[in-house]
């Protein structure tokens, strides 16, 4: 952790040790009223939770967990072969209420202060923007976060995170099946393969949101794999 990036330390009992080296970033929101509130919990020992760091609203950076031990801020989740997420991840929480508490934007100091912190994260530790991922990528069953007003056409330009790429044509799959397979292939765990469309849609076109595939979602996916596979998506 850099030093200059942190506003204050906040330490949660809540981690272990890494059984796997660092290779992602999973952003989250917090889904709670306030910060204290989310704070609180990340630091409870009998809610289990916790992070890394959590981003207020206003821009303030708190740390929570070193980065070299392994945060519970993922549960059970999947993302590119990788089944022990919290293990291979730094896991970032950005203070929101959510869907449940009135989902907003999120504010410009926030977004000023994730920015320098991930990218130095990024730079320490190799990860692939590829890897830097939301919560609902990694858990499509069970999360919406940070949700379609998350900017990630932002972190995408400063390459933070891989660009959301323009569907050149209209791509329709022979039939769901053969999308779904497509999208594991990808990285998304397609076990509810319903679950993972919206969460693709909610990653990559955010406007739209209904679990249908469709063939802008089709040609979506199929400019992220060609840039995979000519190795241009890192």
């Amino acid at each position: 952790m850099n030093r200059w990036l942190v506003n204050r330390v906040a330490p949660s009992p809540n981690f272990n040790m890494r059984k796997a080296p660092i290779s992602m970033v999973v952003l989250h929101y917090t889904g709670m009223r306030s910060a204290d509130e989310a704070l609180e919990r990340l630091c409870d020992p009998a809610a289990e939770v916790s992070a890394h760091y959590m981003i207020d609203e206003e821009g303030i950076v708190t740390a929570i967990v070193p980065e070299d031990k392994r945060a519970w801020h993922a549960g059970q989740s999947y993302w590119r072969g990788i089944t022990d997420v919290n293990s291979a991840s730094i896991g970032i929480e950005l203070v929101n209420p959510g869907h449940e508490f009135g989902y907003r934007p999120f504010p410009e100091p926030q977004m000023d202060a994730l920015l320098p912190l991930l990218a130095d994260m990024m730079d320490r530790h190799d990860i692939p923007r590829a890897n830097v991922v939301g919560h609902s990528d990694v858990a499509p069953a069970r999360k919406q976060d940070p949700g379609e007003y998350f900017d990630w056409n932002r972190l995408g330009e400063l390459g933070l995170a891989l660009e959301v790429p323009a569907a050149k044509m209209n791509l329709f799959y022979d039939n769901p099946g053969a999308f779904y397979l497509a999208l594991e292939r990808f990285g998304y765990d397609i076990t509810d393969g319903r679950a993972a469309v919206r969460a693709f849609q909610r990653r990559w076109r955010p406007e739209y949101i209904d679990g249908e595939i469709d063939g802008e979602i089709g040609g979506i996916l199929f400019e992220l794999l060609l840039e995979r596979d000519t190795g241009r998506a890192r």
